[in-house]
């Protein structure tokens, strides 16, 4: 093991613990280490991976979900998911496949008629601009079911699902080519093209492997299925894919499992298949010029047109010298194209060597016509040896390769030896091996499947934990190991473990490359990128009924849905259209009607609709499933289903029809003195706005305005109010009062985050030790009882160090560390009297208490604005 010195463990801890150690001494660290059982090593490779509060990361990643048919994100260092993306699977929470316009993606996933509503994601890929992540879309395939689906990166929701209409199953997707204008899915396992039944007997006759090219517009984000064709290939079982890029642009590369073309037959008396299908010394790596194909494509001539899509038979792509084969190890899984596609880089599992092949060796060969001979099809074989740049023993079971920007520099997964190996696919030199925890798969690099790779780190992405994290029963999570490798040294500093479905494959992005929306234009349908037919603005709500078909324009907004009361009946179609009509970032609302199995999420600006037959009589509360505000509990309604069938008798009693008149009349002047009390806060938040010029900050302003919309419906309320008790229908005045009381809190709870945020940008800049202070404040507790600038369950310790003299310092010091010793100091008696609590002891260092009293004297120079 590495030995430091204290004080270095401290240095290289640097920034990362930098407000722990302004508080924290060395013994500290050292208590800490100590009762973790860390090594200095350890506290290192922490302080590589931690984000304190409100750093983001360097990278993000996008990660396959595997059988949960989603997509995981998460960052880099920190290994922190971020969010899942619904893909091919249902996700409540962003009521994807709940809602009616993501019901609409997900059954563009529909094969043959069938809903399918899960899906196997494994291959995720980012667009590219001149070979480089533009950080626009992110496609990725289904191996169970074959189908690509597209991912808009300005808002994380998926917009597009395509079904492969001649695949059975595609493991080998979904890959970019260098400038987007074509994704690449390989099939799996060869089948017919057709959907007709054909006997095994006729494997090599009627089934088939092949490549499809999805026409890909990068300005629209959409597969154009029209314009997109297959490469028909021998039933080779073809694997995984890469594009050419740079030297090899407009050419593919795909590996196959199966050159035997074996089909077992375990349940007759036939060896199994893993045992015919890697029989053969080598199988076959498919070479083939799709710039050429997508040209020949477009003449019917060169096409057969299966289930109405384009097909281009073999042999008119060996006619035009654009399909090719090449022996590579048996039983292949990864092949990987160097930044400058000049190298392609082959691993077979079970081949301890790797292959990397010369471009321009193989592109000479192509050009002189020089081929070993042709296969059982027709397809020209071009020669092993004259086509390799060399081959490096690496070890067992070699899987997967990442690029890095350092010259011949590759990281390479080695399954059977749970290990990554970093060597030079230009000299062919080991250079470094790192073990991993087990039975690694993909590697997944940043940017490294590039002409741009970030080198930093690489994840190992592993398909066994075993015994490296809790157990949670027979099914363990995955393991996606970090690993620094900017040193001559790979250095693993992180597990973390995944537990939603086999994350198979995962990309990763710089960070300012990603450039998400924070809200939405009003009234959009996010899964179109368009106005909503259903788009409702305030005052805008309504019902309609057509026959039995209802449709609702209900609005949302801190804290109400309009419409509260929804009264169809029993048999109607109910269709409800929902706007978010906020404005402020990250004030998402959700919405679901009880028993009736619907969700919408609701992002700010969105408009979405939920549709449903009412087939239950009663009564059904509809509410915000996200919590949105202080009243957040309030923001509900009825759904009532009537059955027009029945009569019914109402037997409604409330409160205010068995009151008196005076009782009524008192109520009244109770409500309408508190609603006085609320407005006068709401002016006193007003003035301290104006008076510091609130309009010069855009998110305050926002803010502010938000406000005001709640505050402006408040006219008509009390115009209604004044109205009834002039009439004197006590009953309707209350309850108009009332609803100025919501508008009111509402009005109040943005109205005073506005003036935080103001606060937080006109007053003077925090010293390092009064930051600390104030984190120390807010995590031991003290904001439980105080609350600066107003009086709560303790006092306002806005200038609580004058109140007491010249030794107000000392004297605020003792009381935090030891207040027990001065319950009978009489300021400190009448303070217990009045509020009936007492200051406990919270066990603060002495650092921490320095550091509190430093951030009491900010309050103190800010006191004006709290």
């Amino acid at each position: 093991m590495i030995k430091y010195s204290n004080k270095l463990v401290l240095l290289l801890v640097g920034a990362s613990l930098a407000a722990t150690a302004s508080f924290a001494s060395e013994g500290e660290l050292q208590k800490v280490m100590k009762a973790r059982g860390l090594s200095e090593i350890d506290v290192v490779r922490a302080a590589k991976t931690y984000n304190p509060s409100g750093v983001k990361d360097e990278y993000v990643v996008f990660s396959s979900g595997g059988q949960s048919g989603q997509v995981i994100v998460y960052g880099v260092p920190s290994m922190r998911i971020l969010k899942y993306i619904g893909v091919f699977t249902p996700e409540p929470w962003q009521g994807y496949g709940f809602d009616e316009e993501s019901k609409k993606v997900l059954r563009q996933g529909n094969i043959r008629g069938k809903e399918i509503n899960w899906g196997d994601t494994h291959h995720p890929a980012l667009s590219e601009k001149d070979g480089k992540y533009d950080g626009k879309w992110l496609a990725i395939n289904d191996k169970a079911n074959p189908r690509i689906a597209i991912i808009d990166l300005a808002d994380f929701e998926t917009k597009q699902i395509v079904v492969n209409p001649v695949f059975k199953s595609s493991h080998g997707g979904a890959f970019f080519t260098q400038n987007s204008d074509f994704i690449l899915e390989a099939c799996q396992y060869a089948a017919p093209f057709d959907n007709n039944y054909h006997p095994i007997e006729d494997y090599k006759e009627t089934y088939r492997g092949g490549v499809t090219m999805w026409r890909f517009d990068p300005k629209k984000g959409r597969v154009q299925e029209k314009e997109s064709f297959t490469i028909e290939m021998p039933p080779y079982m073809q694997d995984l894919s890469d594009s050419g890029k740079a030297a090899s642009d407009g050419w593919g590369f795909t590996n196959s499992v199966n050159s035997e073309m074996y089909t077992g037959g375990i349940e007759v008396g036939m060896p199994p298949n893993e045992a015919g299908m890697s029989r053969n010394d080598t199988d076959f790596l498919h070479i083939y010029n799709w710039k050429k194909l997508a040209e020949l494509a477009k003449d019917p001539k060169n096409v057969k047109m299966i289930n109405n899509h384009k097909v281009i038979p073999m042999d008119i792509a060996v006619k035009n010298n654009a399909l090719f084969l090449v022996p590579e190890p048996k039983s292949p899984h990864g092949v990987d194209v160097s930044p400058d596609g000049e190298y392609i880089t082959v691993c077979g599992k079970l081949d301890t060597h790797a292959s990397v092949y010369k471009w321009s060796k193989i592109k000479k060969l192509i050009d002189n016509k020089e081929f070993e001979g042709k296969d059982p099809y027709g397809v020209p074989i071009l020669d092993m040896k004259k086509s390799l740049h060399g081959q490096a023993e690496l070890g067992l079971g070699p899987l997967h390769s990442q690029y890095s920007p350092v010259d011949g520099e590759i990281y390479t997964s080695l399954y059977v030896d749970s290990q990554v190996v970093k060597w030079n696919y230009k000299t062919l030199k080991i250079l470094d091996k790192q073990n991993v925890h087990y039975n690694i798969g993909h590697l997944c690099g940043m940017e490294s499947e590039t002409m741009d790779p970030q080198g930093r780190y690489i994840i190992a992405l592993n398909k066994l934990s075993i015994d490296r994290f809790q157990n949670v029963g027979p099914l363990h999570p995955q393991n996606h190991q970090l690993i620094d490798i900017s040193g001559k040294k790979m250095d693993l500093l992180v597990d973390m473990p995944l537990p939603l479905g086999e994350p198979h494959n995962a990309v990763a992005i710089r960070v300012e490359k990603l450039n998400g929306h924070v809200r939405y234009t009003m009234g959009t349908n996010s899964r179109t990128d368009t106005v909503h037919e259903g788009k409702t603005l305030a005052g805008q709500e309504r019902v309609e009924r057509n026959g039995n078909k209802v449709k609702v324009y209900a609005t949302m907004v801190r804290s109400h849905i309009n419409p509260e009361r929804i009264t169809v009946n029993k048999g109607d179609e109910v269709t409800m259209y929902l706007t978010n009509l906020e404005r402020a970032q990250d004030e998402a609302h959700g919405f679901t009607v009880d028993h009736y199995n619907i969700h919408a999420s609701l992002e700010p600006g969105k408009t979405s609709s939920v549709k449903f037959i009412a087939d239950m009589e009663g009564v059904f509360p509809y509410y915000c499933t996200e919590f949105c505000s202080a009243l957040h509990l309030e923001m509900m309604g009825y759904l009532m289903v009537k059955d027009p069938n029945k009569k019914y008798v109402s037997a409604q009693k409330t409160k205010m029809q068995t009151m008196t008149p005076a009782q009524l009349k008192a109520e009244y002047d109770k409500t309408v003195a508190t609603n006085a009390a609320t407005d006068a806060v709401i002016q006193s938040v007003v003035k301290f706005l104006k008076e510091n010029k609130y309009e010069k900050h855009k998110v305050v302003a926002d803010l502010v305005t938000d406000a005001m919309d709640q505050y402006g419906k408040i006219p008509e309320q009390k115009k209604l109010a004044n109205a009834a008790a002039k009439a004197g229908n006590m009953e309707n005045a209350i309850l108009f009062e009332n609803m100025i009381w919501q508008y009111m809190v509402k009005t109040a709870d943005v109205g005073i985050r506005a003036k935080d945020a103001l606060v937080r940008l006109i007053a003077t800049k925090q010293s390092a030790s009064a930051a600390a202070g104030e984190k120390a404040f807010g995590e031991g507790g003290c904001g439980g009882c105080h609350v600066i600038g107003k009086v709560s369950s303790g006092p306002d310790l806005t200038g609580v160090l004058e109140r007491h003299g010249k030794d107000g310092t000392k004297w605020v010091k003792d009381f935090i560390m030891k207040p027990e010793t001065m319950y009978n100091d009489p300021y400190t008696k009448a303070m217990i009297d009045y509020f009936n609590l007492r200051m406990p002891n919270q066990h603060m260092s002495e650092q921490e208490t320095k550091n509190i009293i430093e951030y009491l004297k900010w309050v103190d120079e800010n006191a004006n604005l709290f």
